[in-house]
């Protein structure tokens, strides 16, 4: 969440029920998510989390098109490993038969072209963010 400078603390994040609903329940029902760790080390995480229409998150397209989050941590970034679990996600998803994924990308992320490059799509726009949404 901090893509283009530091603006969330991990306290705000736990504090803002619009970003909390990504992982508070998590996994439930059909949720799930990868983890790409050396050793001890995570270093990487990605996860697809379906959320109701009352409660959507910003990239929310259909209740039963999952949003997709993904963080590499500082120290893995532009090594490829968040394009590789990426991947490993994707490949999850359609081996479970969904149809697509959508996400939300704020202006000004680099990770917007990973995004596009493994075939996300601009389906809407919300303030300084797109949703991307990805056909499977």
């Amino acid at each position: 969440m901090n893509w283009i400078g530091p603006r969330f603390t991990f306290d705000d994040v736990d504090e803002s029920d619009e970003l909390t609903h990504y992982f508070r329940t998590f996994p439930r029902g059909r949720d799930f998510g990868l983890v790409d760790h050396d050793g001890g080390t995570v270093r990487a995480v990605a996860w697809l989390v379906f959320l109701p229409v009352e409660s959507p998150g910003y990239g929310f397209v259909e209740l039963d098109t999952p949003e997709l989050s993904i963080t590499t941590f500082e120290g893995f970034r532009g090594t490829g490993i968040g394009s590789d679990l990426l991947a490993q996600l994707i490949a999850s998803a359609k081996a479970r038969g969904l149809r697509a994924l959508s996400l939300s990308v704020e202006d000004g992320n680099r990770a917007r072209h990973l995004y596009q490059r493994v075939g996300f799509t601009v389906a809407g726009r919300n303030g300084g963010s797109d949703t991307m949404l990805l056909t499977l």
